[in-house]
């Protein structure tokens, strides 16, 4: 039988790998493969969550690991911004939220002693100019018991299953399976907040396979305290400050019996071993020595990246009342949420969430346009919130120098061709990274794959 179709979720198959792996060092070690004293030096490419973790794994095993991070900061795509350093309110520009079944994340915040925040909304609906409050809409009953029925029928479906859903998208699935009108427009609506494009772009096996195995709140339920970003800080200062290098983008690598990393300022770094933990964008911008293989170039190739932008509007007063506010609209703001819940202030945050063409189209835009694109939506139901707007931040991931993109999307035939061919070692070098996770978008991904990378090196 396949292992896939032993294992109960894609979850459960990214932790059987790090497990294996585990266990490959411990068999190594019995018989002799490894060579006692020498001390492995293991060189990582990317400060964000996956190679930190690659790194805080390997240092806890005494191996010499080097992090070379382009940007000036850690964290990579976790982006934690103060807003208001008067009234210390910090939003996320990047990365927001850990959900409940986030075991590894949870694990460090704790190891770590970070607080972890509740983080739930109660999520109110402007739909055709109507305004909807959090227990006034819903999806009509009949499509409430369909969708239950398919998230059942996930739990038993072959691998043949799987592979067929893959060749479908989910806009195609859900009509296929009787979803329409408003409960069709409201997925979508939805669907694409969380996937970063449009549900006619997404595989519906990802999709299916992400409601089904995720949290009553699709793992919208906590974040840390004072910012996601102070995990990268702990974790930084466990592996050592001098062992991480910033502002080193690198430029070339080669691969004979060892690794030499070149850098866009001048330096070189030699290994043994190389994780590359960056995204698909900046893996192809690298000069690789000799060339990658065509399989994986092609799967870089393919892999596209959501295209989400992030307008945080800090307002002088909470007029949204509720902590627990979000919105979702048919508008151009597509999603409002209240990202500064938890942090005692009469200020307040609402982040309008944007994605695929609507966040290029936001992006492009100065901040007096934005106001007004708020003010267009919000004004019918909260009054003209204009004046109590006193400062706006916005980053677009779709032109982030590195990424291109928020974080990856597969799309139709992708999860079981192009990931496996993007996750394959090549020679020395081992690849982690959020696109490489059991779901993407999130820290706890990064944070797993980047931990299986380490137990790849240790084990090879």
């Amino acid at each position: 039988m396949n292992t896939i179709t032993q294992l109960s979720s894609r979850r459960e198959f990214l932790r059987q790998s790090a497990l294996l792996a585990g266990s490959a060092v411990v068999s190594a070690n019995a018989f002799g493969q490894v060579q006692i004293g020498k001390k492995t030096k293991v060189i990582i490419i990317g400060g964000g969550f996956a190679g930190l973790a690659a790194a805080y794994a390997l240092r806890k095993k005494n191996v010499d690991v080097t992090v070379l991070e382009s940007r000036n900061r850690l964290g990579g795509r976790v982006f934690s911004h103060i807003v208001d350093p008067a009234q210390n309110l910090t939003v996320e520009l990047g990365a927001e939220w850990v959900g409940n079944s986030h075991i590894r994340m949870r694990e460090l915040c704790d190891e770590f002693k970070l607080e972890l925040l509740n983080n739930q909304f109660d999520t109110h609906l402007i739909y055709k100019n109507q305004y909807a409050k959090s227990t006034d809409w819903d999806f009509s009953d009949d499509w409430k018991g369909k969708f239950k029925v398919l998230l059942k029928q996930y739990q038993t479906m072959s691998e043949q299953d799987k592979l067929h859903l893959d060749q479908m998208d989910w806009w195609r699935y859900l009509v296929n399976n009787g979803c329409e009108g408003k409960d069709l427009i409201l997925r979508e609506l939805l669907d694409s907040t969380d996937f970063g494009e449009s549900i006619r772009h997404v595989s519906a096996f990802i999709a299916l396979a992400t409601f089904a195995e995720s949290s009553e709140k699709n793992e919208m339920d906590l974040k840390i305290k004072n910012g996601n970003g102070e995990l990268a800080r702990k974790l930084a200062e466990k592996i050592g400050q001098e062992h991480i290098h910033t502002g080193h983008k690198v430029t070339k690598i080669e691969q004979k019996n060892n690794v030499i990393v070149h850098c866009e300022n001048g330096q070189t770094f030699e290994a043994d071993k190389l994780i590359c933990a960056i995204p698909t964008f900046a893996i192809k911008n690298i000069q690789w020595e000799p060339g990658l293989p065509d399989e994986k170039i092609r799967a870089l190739n393919e892999l596209q990246y959501a295209r989400i932008n992030k307008n945080a509007l800090l307002f002088e007063k909470r007029f949204w009342q509720d902590e627990n506010f979000d919105m979702i609209t048919d508008q151009v703001p597509h999603y409002f949420y209240h990202a500064t819940k938890n942090q005692p202030s009469t200020k307040g945050v609402l982040i309008s969430y944007t994605i695929g063409e609507k966040a290029e189209l936001v992006s492009n835009q100065n901040d007096a346009w934005r106001k007004e694109m708020i003010h267009q939506t919000l004004n019918p139901f909260f009054g003209d919130v204009r004046g109590m707007i006193e400062s706006q931040a916005n980053y677009y991931w779709g032109t982030d120098s590195l990424s291109q993109g928020a974080y990856a999307m597969y799309g139709i035939n992708q999860w079981h061709t192009t990931r496996p061919a993007l996750q394959k070692p090549f020679l020395n070098t081992h690849f982690a990274g959020e696109h490489l996770a059991d779901w993407q978008g999130f820290m706890e991904g990064a944070l797993v794959s980047g931990e299986a990378a380490a137990l790849e090196v240790t084990a090879s």
